[in-house]
């Protein structure tokens, strides 16, 4: 009966339209009141959820990845891209998704990968025969990347949710490979597309030509060398290459590129503002609603209600994945992390499973649920930008959904995908 209070207060709230985040904090006081719970040790765990130092990670990525979007670098990578894949048969989609994988490794966002990319890209691609919701395909399943490769916001959020147990560093290690892995299953995917509908090629790019855009683009990659080498080498934490991939991406935009307007700069600030405070507030009841559901045992009783149904992993695992998948496409990926997190990482490491590998079997289920209706704000973001129907867009979505399924197979089921680099790169 607790649990029912707790979780149905939470689904009435979100169907009559409070904010997520709200919903979750009333949801926690209400269930905190049935359970005679005192109000203020709510109010304390709330407090507590967002009083973490390596919190700043989420700020300083949004801004470095809001600073970048805005300042000309997704035209750049895109340029990059085209040097490496261009010329091949169907080359332009296979250089949306290069420049996902660029982008998404600056940005951690995909709504932001979606828009960046899609912007330069999806025009470019209709104009040269492909169609527009094919291009929108392309550019949103591209986008996913973004969840899995470091700076994922969302990988922090999870080692958050984990109270601690998981390494921001171990999680942005362990979705390197996965990331590449869903980077190269859907270009050979446009790859026969192309060879089957008679995409076109393009044209090589001369080696001089290629020298400049190179160059051109060096100092916007060079954000991926900060982040990665910056947190690899022990230089720094994640928290700090994060401030200080911030400030190169604001020199890099501001003084090289110059393609942004300072009296611009506040607006773009404000905006970021608020996308941290929602995502603060909800981290913030998140917390609190977690604290009511230990105290209620809910995660050991779902534990519980997981094994006595099989004691086979693999099985269990198949239902935690079709659990999330039906979630990931009711509600945004961040709340989910949150709340079943504390409930599903201890039926997880119950049977096994390692907590980071774990990690990247969430993000790559919530990851399809981005692009995935009636809630993906990815496939929303796709459709807004390629000026298409949602519906045109999730037509042309359906064989990259089967390709994503597939992949999420091989990172559920092959634990090496996830855990082999972290071990490697001794950040385990």
């Amino acid at each position: 009966m607790d649990a029912f209070i707790l979780v149905g207060s939470l689904v009435l709230l979100l169907l009559v339209g409070f904010p997520v985040a709200f919903a979750v904090g009333f949801a926690a006081f209400i269930g905190a009141w049935w359970i005679d719970l005192p109000l203020e040790a709510v109010v304390i765990q709330v407090t507590n959820g967002v009083n973490k130092f390596s919190l700043l990670t989420i700020p300083f990525f949004i801004l470095a990845g809001a600073i970048m979007a805005e300042g000309g670098i997704a035209r750049r990578l895109v340029n990059f891209a085209y040097i490496f894949v261009g010329f091949i048969r169907g080359g332009l989609s296979l250089v949306n998704i290069v420049a996902s994988t660029f982008f998404g490794a600056i940005s951690g966002s995909s709504v932001a990968d979606t828009a960046s990319i899609g912007s330069v890209m999806i025009p470019q691609m209709e104009q040269k025969g492909y169609p527009r919701d094919f291009a929108a395909a392309v550019t949103a399943s591209g986008s996913v990347q973004a969840v899995l490769t470091p700076p994922s916001h969302n990988s922090v959020i999870y080692s958050l949710a984990t109270g601690g147990v998981v390494t921001i560093s171990s999680l942005f290690v362990a979705g390197i490979i996965p990331g590449l892995l869903l980077g190269f299953c859907l270009m050979v995917m446009c790859l026969a597309f192309a060879r089957q509908r008679g995409y076109p090629k393009g044209e090589v790019i001369p080696l001089r030509q290629a020298v400049k855009i190179f160059f051109d683009a060096f100092w916007g990659l060079f954000t991926i060398f900060i982040i990665l080498g910056g947190i690899l080498s022990g230089i720094f934490t994640a928290s700090e290459s994060a401030a200080i991939a911030c400030l190169w991406a604001f020199f890099v935009t501001m003084f090289i590129y110059r393609d942004f307007k300072w009296n611009q700069l506040h607006i773009l600030v404000f905006r970021t503002i608020k996308t941290v405070t929602i995502v603060m507030v909800l981290i913030a009841f998140a917390a609190g609603f977690g604290a009511v559901m230990t105290f209620m045992q809910l995660p050991t009783m779902i534990t519980d209600a997981f094994t006595s149904f099989s004691d086979n992993k693999y099985v269990i695992l198949m239902c935690i994945n079709v659990l999330l998948l039906v979630i990931g496409t009711l509600m945004d990926m961040a709340p989910i992390i949150l709340i079943l997190t504390p409930v599903l990482l201890p039926v997880a490491t119950s049977l096994g499973i390692d907590p980071v590998h774990f990690g990247m079997i969430m993000m790559t289920n919530l990851g399809i649920g981005l692009i995935t209706p009636p809630v993906g704000t990815v496939l929303f973001v796709a459709s807004a930008v390629s000026k298409q129907k949602i519906e045109q867009v999730v037509t042309a979505m359906l064989p990259f959904y089967v390709t994503l399924f597939f992949i999420l197979m091989l990172i559920t089921y092959i634990p090496a995908l996830s855990l082999w680099l972290p071990h490697v790169m001794g950040v385990m």
